[in-house]
């Protein structure tokens, strides 16, 4: 029964996405296009801009507009006061809520059932179907797959659900996959947070658990309380057929040695890129954080360069066949949210094309530029992992803010990291975070030369819990939300240095 409910999940679906992804990439994403057209043509969005499946590619570029989430709160709010076919045809009920890591106000992002099926459940299952081809002599779905996830609340004057999108897909799970996943969505969907983790780890350890599912920073609080209140030291002894991290959210990579400590060896892993506005890729060779870029997952694509990004007003745009490998884009996107050229503002990189594999390399609002260091979080997060390993170091979360010049000041960075172990000498963590970050981007390292415009870091070891603190403090606890990694502005580490003053207090 098991083997064959894999085979199911293997081939059923593998031989049309191979044609997608490696045979006819542009063709798929035509299709998509098309379909996508079909729908919005039945819209009131779509009679304003005239969609139609016979539009050719330069009159959807000329007749719609690129637009971020404030051109498009409008048309969404209609379909949240009950309004039908406003941005996706027929009356929408459910709305994933996401504030990314760009903003403190809350988005609602559509979620019809095209993209539910169409997007997050068919790239989930092609997660799933890509590991047992990697892993086939795999027991995972002999056990549970635990999933930490948000939640979501009915609006019963506006008979509407909003929500984490990672809590909407739970309330949407197919029965193959709620039979095969922990915790129940009576807990899963719990409000309170901390009530939650605790019900969680108490219950789990009873569990066959073989694979964990979420974002890794969530699942560090959740693990460590499992290893508490059961006093073992490693996940293999609770759970001793438990073989694989599917992740997403935020890189990995910082967090692997932690992971690999606490479950008692290696873990297999897949990396997704599931955002609240669609399923963009996954890393087809597991192991990786390398993604391909989804191609027939209910998303058709459009790219700007970055160095020729100027928001709704960029010109310089690309189709999926005019990308070039070793350029960095900002995504546009067209999907079944009725998301309509909508820049989601991450950037990737591509590093290979036919296939259209990539790495996110960060934010269009998340970067720091002061003194033209150019630093995204792609070198971040490649920094903090590898300075990490070199001193021992485990690290929770952590975010970065400008010193600006003033007077005879130089610029600098100001980190708050929250380590989870500390390294053993945080000065020559912090020279080894320096060295690093001039070794993986040159414009850093120009500005860094004799301190001549910038100077070394500055960097707090946070005590533990301050960042869960803040997210609490904003209304982001849980879910799919994140700690912002880097940010132009100084206003949330100023706020992190004040909390961590009041709790030395």
């Amino acid at each position: 029964m098991l083997a064959a409910l894999a085979r199911w999940i293997t081939k059923g679906r593998y031989r049309r996405w191979y044609e997608a992804h490696f045979r006819m990439p542009e063709v798929a994403q035509t299709r998509v296009w098309r379909t996508l057209l079909s729908h919005g043509r039945r819209t009131a969005y779509g009679r304003t801009y005239g969609l139609d499946p016979r539009m050719t590619p330069a009159d959807f570029a000329r007749d719609v507009p690129l637009v971020t989430y404030d051109e498009l709160a409008p048309w969404v709010r209609r379909m949240t006061e009950g309004e039908s076919s406003v941005l996706w045809p027929g009356k929408v009920r459910w709305f994933a809520r996401s504030s990314g890591t760009a903003s403190q106000r809350s988005k609602l992002i559509p979620v019809p059932p095209e993209m539910l099926r169409y997007g997050h459940f068919r790239g989930g299952k092609d997660m799933l179907m890509l590991y047992f081809r990697a892993y086939p002599r795999s027991r995972i779905i002999g056990g549970k797959i635990l999933k930490l996830g948000g939640t979501v609340s009915y609006d019963p004057e506006r008979g509407i659900y909003t929500g984490d999108l990672s809590g909407i897909l739970i309330r949407h799970l197919p029965f193959w996959a709620r039979k095969r996943s922990f915790p129940p969505q009576s807990l899963a969907l719990l409000p309170d947070w901390h009530e939650k983790i605790e019900r969680i780890a108490r219950t789990s350890v009873h569990q066959d658990i073989r694979a964990l599912a979420g974002i890794p920073s969530w699942f560090q609080t959740l693990l460590t309380r499992v290893l508490e209140l059961t006093g073992k030291k490693h996940l293999r002894e609770i759970w001793p057929r438990l073989e694989a991290f599917f992740h997403g959210g935020i890189h990995y990579h910082p967090y692997r040695e932690g992971f690999e400590r606490m479950a008692g060896g290696p873990l297999r892993t897949l990396a997704v890129y599931n955002a609240t506005e669609g399923f963009f890729g996954l890393a087809d060779r597991p192991g990786k954080e390398e993604f391909l870029l989804a191609l027939d997952h209910a998303t058709y694509y459009e790219f700007i360069p970055t160095d020729r990004f100027q928001g709704t007003a960029s010109t310089d745009i690309r189709s999926l066949a005019q990308v070039e490998k070793d350029v960095e884009y900002a995504p546009v996107i067209t999907n079944a949210s009725g998301l309509w050229r909508y820049i989601i503002g991450d950037t990737l990189r591509f590093t290979s094309v036919r296939p259209y594999r990539f790495v996110l390399t960060g934010r269009t609002t998340h970067f720091l530029n002061i003194v033209g260091e150019e630093l995204s979080a792609f070198h971040t997060e490649k920094a903090v992992a590898e300075a990490s390993r070199l001193h021992g170091a485990e690290i929770d979360n952590y975010t970065v803010a400008p010193i600006f010049m003033q007077g005879t000041r130089k610029a600098a960075h100001e980190w708050v990291i929250e380590f989870r172990h500390p390294p053993r000498d945080l000065s020559a963590f912090v020279r080894d975070l320096d060295r690093l970050l001039r070794q993986f981007n040159s414009d850093y390292d120009i500005k860094r030369q004799k301190n001549i415009s910038l100077d070394p870091p500055l960097v707090h070891a946070a005590p533990r819990g301050l960042f869960e603190k803040w997210l609490a403090a904003h209304g982001k606890l849980g879910g799919q939300h994140k700690v912002p990694r880097l940010l132009p502005r100084r206003d949330t580490v100023e706020e992190l240095l004040a909390m961590m003053e009041q709790m030395s207090n």
